[in-house]
């Protein structure tokens, strides 16, 4: 009767009246709104916390809904943004309630035998950027709900749902629990299907009606505009469906139903329906044959034939009556069988997308096999490979190592596989069947029964029989992860330990005594155990009885009577030792008495209990000490650190023991000393002993394996292995030998025959990621994490050569077969050629955006060709595969692969993930895909030969092709799969299983007998391809045919049938279009040499290319201009007649029309032009050095218009004093341009008036104006994604006019000729190139890269093509730019420096260089050094003829005009001293050639500033100029008046603070613990108060009715916190500290006068809060509710109202690093003050970078942005928050309310918050160099950038018109037009 009612359907709401919620519950945030998009009233259900904010229903948890409809229709639609979960109860026909849950905050289905929990997919609408996006990206958009998400129909069978995941029935729904943060329209029951969108005519016509399918009536369904489709508008979401998108078991759209037709063909199939039985005739073939499901459902007899076994499960027919079995087929082809006597069959099918169909049958009896088809062709033989050898211990632990009985083999899991070694051969034996790494081995006492459990979450035991290796049984454990196992002395009892989901132990007793008869396992039982168990043994004398230790216990069990119970053995007072093993003595023995039964456990500390089992209490204990202490009893526990234990073993006469200290120990049973004892590398953690005891087995950490001979006290070495994951392998061609490399930080050598470690490589710093082999010599290359490769060799295991060309992770590293040239590439795109004929490998050639990006390549990203001529890569962009000259990286060939996939389902494009190139008698190139496709291309053409489909599921991880052409091995989804290379068969590939993680590389051994694969571990396996012939045939590497009349066999397996060969083999009839253009950047020059034999072919070059798959369009080969050895280079312009000129050719700028910047070639003729880069920063200030940065530009802003943008920069503050030349001053123009951060600042000295050019990204390292005024030059240097730049400006149009971009890191000078027709740039110590460009056409017109680095240069002043240079190791060049021949060439030539200039002066110790020069008159140049030396040269003999001491420390700065008699120099000692050198020009007449110190040179006058001097400007006659300091101070120097102003000044250190008076003044604070004080109207500085060795981190101004109430005109006080945790009180009236007070023990992080003035409330970094008096210092209370985080916010609000319903007149509040704030109500002078209200806000535990937060550690709280909360200056009710959450958002809480109102988003998180006066706009800034001002009321904002580095600091004026934002040491003054 209860379905009668319930009948078609009911309405949840209706029929329990929710309006009322009288038989209905809701909690927290639920109201009722109207949607316009449905016109009728829904539930909305918001809150932070789902668990908190729900909708339930009945009203209590103890009632019951007892409704029996099988479908359940949820009329629901996610919040955009935020996360919701849905509870349902349902009960199942035999009483259990089971829970099903489903929400996006799920990534993965989870089941237990009572839960079941469903990830919710939220689909974005169709035709959104949202919805384009994803299914472009592949990827399903799983978390929050996307801001498209539409009303979805949510369809769930609970009868499916139940006998899929559970076998179980369904029987009604008992509740629904609807949890935050959803919309929710309605639920109805049901037990008819209904279908959307269609009307009841077309049902009729299309026989729905027939099959059971309705319309859904009109209270289910949606509104649907008159002519829309109701699938245009809602989403329909039937689950389960056959929907084979991952993740599998997920609730999603299935998004291909999109027409009429489409659904009246899949309509009525939904769900299981009852179905007449099928008659199946039974051929006489197969009616010996048992089927399946008798096999399942047939009595077993006693006696019985055993079946014979068959190779292919046939497809089944059933009929009868008797008898239940349920199966049910997945959409990847498993199959899932549930027998039930009582039930009929149900058969479930999946018929097309989304849709199941379930067949009632009834009795099922015998199957029959379908007619015999035609013969298979399959890849022969079969198996065509056996695992020969595994190289590795362990995977999850190294504790499991176990003798067999007779003392011949050892046992021991390497991941996922058991291995049996033999100790004499070394021969192996293998246990294949787990899938996940082995936790734990036993064997019983004759080693005839073996188990093994894996890890992971479905843990799983397996029993074998050892001799055989059959598996007898596998079955799942009640744990999630079983880490011990014990079996008993006759194998009928299995013990096992393990956790439990709630991470408690829980250990099971297992009866195994049937399991070799019948391969049955039971439980005989279990017990939950809150005590810590390290392991569990069963005794030797009774397996009811079993023995576990663990952290403080040892415990005895018991089982009896199907119950598990344990007792403790009392300890004593023993302080909480940590016990690792337990041993037994001695097995059962012929008359022992129960009396002598012992056991032994063992500690970490190093002491041995003896146990009495029997009595269950400690008969004695002793401790073991390292050698040269005695061994002492139990009253010596406090004494030293003892032998750290971790495992042992007792036989009769000794013990065995495994300690941390690397040590195998043999002790006699009284353990008064040691017999014998072994050493190991690493912890022993696995010991053994054979049965006799002369062999004792040691497994260590280091993944090694050794045996000790007891009797001959011999020790061997069975087996050394990699701890971590192996990363990549190569191969010796020569020598039989197999290099690895691994996470472990080693590179090992391995013998490939013996499998033996030869050499060890150690690599402490950093990982070796990629290795390649050379190819002749004893020796490898390797690449590093770092970006580092380096050449060992292993004869003499020496370093040969160090290579720092990359920045990246070395992906691929490859060598030429001939061994003439070393190829590498690196994560971040670069290309290098290197000269391996060379013992240094110089660079031949660099190239930048080469390769495509990302690690994912590694570690072969480089395919190179059996002849080694070409080089195969992804690049430059992940679309497309390039195809480069092997000997100069010309590009020869680029392909779209793109395109290729033309079977490929929607919008999806295809991407090439791995290359690699066939024998060169097959012509081909193989590229493997991301989504698992396999093509094969013409490798002289590019054209698509013909593609294979589903390589693998997962796609293809590696591949690599036997030289016999005949074989292809792919790895991929954890298998190996070896191919027919030219897929001719029916089943061309067979798998190969045993790895249990992804398979980093796989290749066949030069001799075709073996094939290698590294991941997990190192696989050697027997290859038996190669045996079948022993010569390739003729045909095997032929190439595939392109014929369209070949013949495709009628009969095709599924893999023949993916091949594509009707659509792949003929070309394409056109092209595709190619993907954008990357530009590629040669970062270096080429070194064109004779290739000889090995020249291009000709016939590659005139080929045509018609069907070459090009992108952007590329110059030919042949149109370079390439050297050979009849091309002789010009003589070169020589300077004198010295032998230390060298030549130097420039590029042409006519071989590469529409390139900007052109490389240039690199002469490797003498000694000043190396490859190599120097590292190491020179020891000079003159030379730049970036300031540290750990920011990125944001690659998403939003800025706008100029014209709409709602600020304008208006003032900088401050001058970068740590760029160098980054000032100039033209007297004749007044042009005053100086440089802050990433800005230039135009100054007009006059006025103060400012002029911005803002184009650089990083730091400006130096300036260059150009002499006609009328451009300027900028440079800044390189920073992650950012390339370095130097940018030419207009001066009078302000605009930047041109962008070059050449060197690799920072550029440190630059300069313009006297006639301004060339600019030159010099890279910085990283760099050491120097590049002459022409400011024509701004190409390069030559470059050089110098041996040291250049730290100056500048050109003649009176010619127009010579320059010089100085730098480290004291150099000095004079270069001449030849602009006689057709190419403009360099001729340097290095002058000889005097030995005095190179001694040691003021106590300088390190070495000399030069670090400035300039042009004085009368060919004479001056040149100091870093030891304050200043010599003058004659540039007519390039030599010195004078010099003198002119400073104590470095000269950086030298000014000198031609015709003036005087010079000024500036150096680091702070100094700036004019100098007369009247007569120079005749001391270098009386010199000849030879260097005098100077006499009679008179220093005039000198200056002291405030910082070393880094640039200077004078007029001409050095009266008047602008000198800059490294403090960011410019000052205006005036001689003939000898006075100093200052112009411009800031911080030198980080800005903490910035605050504002109600007067016309501000101040900042920095971490030099300097305070400043500016006007605003003038924003000059006018006060500074300097606190030494102090940090200033916080300041306020106290409020002005607290100190000028009597006088209106009198200053306000400011309070400062600093570092030491002192707090001072500066009066700026009379400009002193008026008060000194230390309420804190830790420094001061934020501080602020309260609202009336009378108290100063100060925070510490440990979270105490103390409030002081001002006036008299005294602490008068401390606040520690926030203790334990550093507090990072204060705010008071000057608000006295009663609305708040306070006692008290002010409000204030604290904000802490833990996301926590409080509110506090007080009134200070009555002393009262208390906490009104506790926000806190919840985040994720990790770090926006990914670091997991350990709790308690204060300094990871800097990894978080700070939390932020201001009081809203428009509503007082509201709090204002920002900081780290589960989202990037702004929370704005009420007060009164005590709940968030609302929330706005964030693009970037907020390091900073300010609000504007008014309350209408919001300011923040974040790490990614983003000003964001955002509206107050609508959440609308705009991007400025600026700065570059983090934001750290904004600030509105009290006014609200102008806005200070501040990075580093940067303030920037912003006006605000909005």
């Amino acid at each position: 009767m209860s379905k009668l009612w319930q009948h078609p359907y009911v309405n949840l709401f209706k029929h329990l009246n929710v309006s009322e919620w009288k038989k209905s519950t809701k909690e927290g945030d639920v109201v009722t709104i109207m949607d316009k998009s449905l016109k009728c009233t829904v539930y909305r259900i918001t809150g932070s916390i789902p668990a908190s904010n729900y909708l339930q229903l009945p009203k209590t948890s103890s009632q019951s809904l007892g409704l029996t409809g099988r479908y359940l229709y949820i009329l629901l639609k996610p919040i955009p943004g935020a996360y919701f979960v849905v509870h349902l109860d349902v009960a199942t026909q035999d009483g259990l309630v089971v829970r099903i849950s489903f929400s996006n905050l799920f990534k993965e289905f989870k089941s237990t035998s009572t839960w079941l929990q469903f990830p919710f997919v939220c689909q974005p609408s169709k035709g959104t950027v949202e919805g384009i996006t994803t299914k472009t990206a592949r990827k399903d958009t799983q978390g929050p709900a996307p801001a498209t998400t539409r009303w979805t129909l949510l369809l769930l069978d609970f009868q499916y749902i139940l006998s899929m995941y559970l076998n179980r029935k369904y029987a009604y729904l008992k509740s629904v629990r609807l949890c935050a943060n959803l919309f929710i329209k309605n639920l109805f029951t049901t037990d008819i299907q209904y279908e959307p969108g269609i009307t009841v005519q077309q049902a009729r016509e299309t026989g729905l009606i027939a099959k059971g399918v309705s319309p859904l009536p009109r209270d289910m369904n949606f509104p649907v505009p008159k002519g829309h489709i109701w699938h245009d508008h809602y989403d329909y979401i039937r689950f389960p469906s056959a929907a084979s998108r991952v993740p599998f078991d997920s609730i999603q759209s299935n998004q291909d139903i999109t027409s009429l037709n489409r659904t009246s063909q899949s309509l009525g199939k939904i769900s299981p329906q009852k179905a007449s039985p099928k008659q199946v005739h039974v051929s006489k073939a197969v009616n010996s044959r048992v089927s399946l499901i008798n096999k399942l459902t047939t009595p077993k007899k006693s006696m019985r034939k055993k079946p014979s076994v068959v190779s292919q499960l046939p497809e089944v027919g059933l009929q009868g009556s008797t008898g239940d079995v349920s199966i049910m087929k997945g959409t990847q082809g498993e199959v899932h069988v549930f027998a039930n006597p009582d039930d009929d069959v149900t058969l479930h099918r999946h018929q097309g997308p989304g849709l199941v169909k379930s067949t009632k049958l009834a009795k099922p009896t015998r199957a029959s096999l379908p007619p015999k088809q035609s013969h298979y062709k399959s890849l022969k033989p079969d198996p065509i490979m056996s695992l020969r050898r595994i190289i590795g211990f362990g995977g999850c632990t190294t504790t499991q190592a176990l003798w067999t009985a007779n003392g011949t083999h050892i046992v021991y899991p390497s991941h996922a596989v058991i291995v049996a070694m033999d100790v004499l051969s070394g021969q192996q034996r293998f246990f294949i069947g787990h899938t996940d790494k082995i936790s734990s081995l036993s064997f019983n006492k004759n080693t005839s029964l073996l188990a093994s459990a894996q890890t992971g979450q479905q843990s799983v035991v397996r029993v074998w029989k050892y001799q055989s290796g059959e598996c007898l049984a596998m079955f799942k454990t009640h744990v999630h992860s079983v880490y011990c196992l014990s079996f008993s002395q006759s194998g009928d009892v299995l013990c096992g330990v393990g956790k439990d989901g709630h991470g408690k132990n829980m250990v099971v007793i297992w009866d195994t005594s049937r399991v070799i008869k019948r391969g049955e396992v039971s439980v005989m039982a279990k017990a939950h155990s809150d005590v810590d168990i390290k392991t569990m043994k069963i005794s030797p004398y009774d397996r009811t009885r079993m023995v576990s230790c663990g952290d403080d216990n040892v415990r005895v069990w018991r089982v009896r009577n199907g119950s598990l119970r344990s007792a403790p053995v009392a300890l004593g007072d023993i302080h909480m030792p940590q016990f690792t093993d337990v041993a037994f003595e001695v097995g059962p023995q012929p008359g022992m008495e129960p009396a002598d039964k012992i056991v032994y456990a063992c500690t970490k500390s190093g002491h041995i209990f003896e146990i009495d089992y029997e009595r269950v209490s400690v008969t004695h204990i002793r401790r073991l000490l390292p050698a040269g202490k005695e061994m002492k009893e139990k009253e010596t526990f406090k004494s030293g650190a003892g032998i750290a234990i971790n495992a042992m073993c007792v036989n009769e006469s000794f013990c065995v023991t495994g300690s941390d200290d690397g040590y195998l120990r043999l002790w006699p049973l009284d353990f008064k000393n040691v017999f014998l004892e072994a050493e190991h590398e690493g912890a022993v953690t696995a010991v053994g002993m054979t049965q006799d005891g002369l062999r004792i087995l040691a497994g260590t950490t280091t993944g090694n394996l050794g045996i000790l001979d007891v009797s001959t006290r011999n020790y061997t070495t069975l087996m050394r292995s990699h701890t971590h994951r192996v990363l990549a392998m190569s191969l010796d061609p020569v020598r039989r030998q197999l290099a690895t490399v691994s996470e472990d930080h080693t590179i090992r050598i391995w013998d490939l025959d013996t499998s033996r470690q030869l050499f060890d490589f150690n690599s402490p710093q950093d990982c070796p990621c990629s290795i390649a082999y050379h190819p002749s010599l004893h020796c490898f290359a390797c690449g590093f994490d770092n970006g580092c490769v380096r050449v060992f060799s292993v004869s003499n295991t020496s370093l040969l050569a160090e290579l720092r060309q990359h920045r990246g992770k070395i992906t691929g590293l490859i060598y030429t077969p001939n061994s003439n040239y070393l190829i590498s590439c690196c994560s971040l795109g670069s290309l290098a050629l290197y000269d391996a004929s060379q013992e240094s490998y110089p660079v031949a050639r660099l190239l930048g955006n080469m390769v495509a990006k990302g690690d994912r390549y590694g570690p072969d990203a480089l395919a190179m060709s059996e002849e080694g001529k070409h080089v195969a890569f992804v690049g430059p962009s992940e679309f497309t595969v390039t195809v480069v000259d092997a000997r100069s990286l010309d590009e020869i060939l680029r392909v779209d692969i793109s395109s290729m996939g033309g079977d490929t389902e929607g919008p999806m494009i295809d991407t090439a993930a791995k290359v690699c190139y066939a024998p060169s008698k097959t012509k081909q190139l193989l590229v493997a895909t991301s989504n698992s496709h396999l093509l094969r291309l013409d490798a002289r053409s590019g054209r698509l030969l013909n593609k294979v489909s589903n390589v693998h599921r997962s796609g293809i991880t590696n591949l690599h092709v036997c030289n016999d052409c005949r074989h292809l091995a792919t790895t991929g989804d954890k298998v190996v799969k070896i191919w027919d290379l030219h897929m001719r068969l029916d089943l061309n590939f067979q798998v190969f299983i045993g790895h249990c993680d992804v398979i980093q590389q796989v290749r066949f051994t030069p001799d075709r007998l073996g094939l290698v694969t590294v991941g997990d571990a190192i696989f050697f396996w027997d290859f038996h391809g190669a045996k079948m012939d022993s010569q390739p045939s003729v045909s095997d590497c032929e190439e595939v045919p392109t014929r369209d009349t070949d013949v495709i066999p009628t009969h095709k397996s599924p893999v023949r049938r993916s091949l594509d060969l009707a659509s792949s083999l003929r070309p394409r009839d056109r092209a595709p279009k190619p993907t954008t253009p990357i530009r590629i950047t040669d970062i270096s020059s080429v070194q064109y040499d004779d290739y000889g034999d090995e020249g291009i072919d000709d016939n590659e070059i005139h080929e045509p290319f018609d069907a070459i798959l090009v992108g952007p369009e590329l110059e030919t080969t042949s149109d370079r201009s390439t050297p050979t050895e009849t091309d002789d280079p010009p003589p070169p312009e020589t300077l004198g007649k010295s032998s230390r000129i060298h030549a130097h050719r420039e590029a042409s700028p006519e071989s590469e029309q529409h390139t900007e910047i052109l490389a240039e070639e690199l002469s490797h003729q003498g000694e000043h032009i190396l490859p190599q880069s120097r590292t190491d920063k020179p020891n000079c200030y003159r030379h730049f050095v970036a300031r540290p940065n750990q920011s990125q530009m944001a690659q998403r802003r939003y800025i706008a218009p100029p014209s709409q943008a709602g600020l304008k920069l208006k003032t900088v503050l401050g001058y970068n004093g740590n760029g160098r030349s980054n000032m100039v001053w033209h007297p004749d123009s007044g042009l005053f341009a100086y440089t802050s951060g990433c800005i230039i600042v135009l100054e007009d000295l006059q006025t103060g008036t400012q002029r911005h050019l803002m184009g650089h990204i990083e730091e400006i390292s130096t300036l260059a104006l150009q002499h006609d005024a009328q451009v300027l030059a900028s440079a800044s240097g390189s920073h992650g994604l950012t390339s370095s730049q130097i940018c030419l400006w207009d001066i009078q149009g302000g605009m930047c006019k041109k962008v070059l971009s050449y060197h690799e890191h920072d550029v440190v000078c630059l300069t313009y000729s006297r006639d301004d027709r060339f600019l030159v740039s010099v890279g910085d110590y990283r760099d050491c190139t120097l590049v002459v460009w022409s400011t024509d056409d701004y190409t390069i017109l030559a470059a050089s890269k110098t041996a040291s680095p250049i730290h100056h240069v500048a050109w003649d002043p009176y010619t127009p093509n010579e320059f010089a240079s100085v730098g480290e190791r004291g150099t000095v060049l004079f270069w001449l730019l030849d602009e006689t021949q057709a190419r403009y060439s360099l001729n340097v030539h290095e002058a000889s420096v005097p030995e005095e200039l190179l001694q040691p002066k003021h106590n300088f110790d390190g070495e000399i260089s030069f670090t400035y020069l300039q042009y004085g008159g009368d060919s004479v140049l001056y040149a100091g050094t870093n030891t304050g030396v200043l010599s003058a040269w004659d540039t007519r003999h390039n030599s010195c003829f004078m010099h003198w001491d002119a400073d104590t420390s470095e000269i950086g700065m030298i000014v000198s005009r031609f015709g003036s008699s005087r010079l000024i120099t500036g150096s680091g000692s702070n100094l700036l001293r004019l100098w007369s050198v009247y007569g120079v020009g005749e001391l270098r007449l009386a010199a000849v050639g030879t260097s005098v110190p100077g006499k009679g040179l008179v220093m005039e006058d000198e200056m002291l500033l405030d910082g070393s001097i880094i640039a200077a400007e004078f007029d001409d006659t050095l009266d008047i100029g602008v000198v800059g300091t490294s403090a960011g101070t410019l000052w205006c120097i005036n001689w003939i008046e000898r006075s100093s102003i200052r112009l411009t000044s800031c911080h030198g250190n980080k800005v903490n603070g910035v605050i504002f008076s109600d007067a016309d003044f501000f101040a900042s604070c920095a971490d030099d613990g300097s305070l400043r004080l500016y006007s605003v109207n003038e924003m000059e500085q006018t006060v500074q108060f300097q606190v030494l060795d102090q940090s200033c981190n916080c300041m306020a101004f106290s409020p002005a009715t607290a100190v000028n109430a009597p006088d209106m005109n009198k200053l306000q006080n400011i309070v400062a916190g600093y570092s030491d945790g002192t707090v001072r009180v500066f009066d700026l009236g009379v400009v002193e500290m008026v008060l000194k007070m230390q309420p804190h023990a830790v420094a001061v992080t934020a501080i602020i006068y309260s609202s009336d003035g009378h108290v100063i409330i100060s925070g510490g970094s440990d979270g105490l809060i103390a409030i002081s008096s001002p006036t008299t210092g005294m602490t008068m209370r401390v606040i520690n509710d926030h203790k334990g985080a550093p507090i990072t916010d204060m705010d008071v609000t000057r608000s006295q109202d009663a609305e708040h319903g306070l006692r008290s007149p002010h409000l204030w509040l604290a904000a802490s690093a833990d996301r926590r704030v409080s509110v506090w109500s007080a009134d200070w002078p009555k002393d009262f003050c208390e906490m009104v209200d506790w926000l806190s806000f919840p985040a994720p535990a990790f770090a926006p970078d990914g670091t997991v937060i350990r709790k308690g550690d204060i300094s990871q709280y800097q990894l978080l942005p700070p939390s932020m909360a201001r009081f809203s200056p428009s509503d007082p009710d509201v709090i204002i928050y920002a900081g780290y959450g589960m989202q990037k958002q702004i929370q704005f809480y009420s007060i009164s309310q005590k709940k968030v109102i609302r929330t706005t988003a964030l693009t970037h998180w907020a390091t900073c918050l300010d609000l504007s006066p008014k309350g209408h706009l919001i300011l923040t800034g974040t790490n990614e160099r983003l000003v964001k001002l955002m509206d107050y009321h609508e959440g609308s904002f705009q991007d400025f950038i600026a700065h570059n580095n983090a934001i750290q600091l904004v600030r509105f004026a009290p006014n609200g018109k102008l806005v200070f934002s501040v990075a580093n040491n940067e303030i920037l003054v912003w006006e605000v037009v909005v």
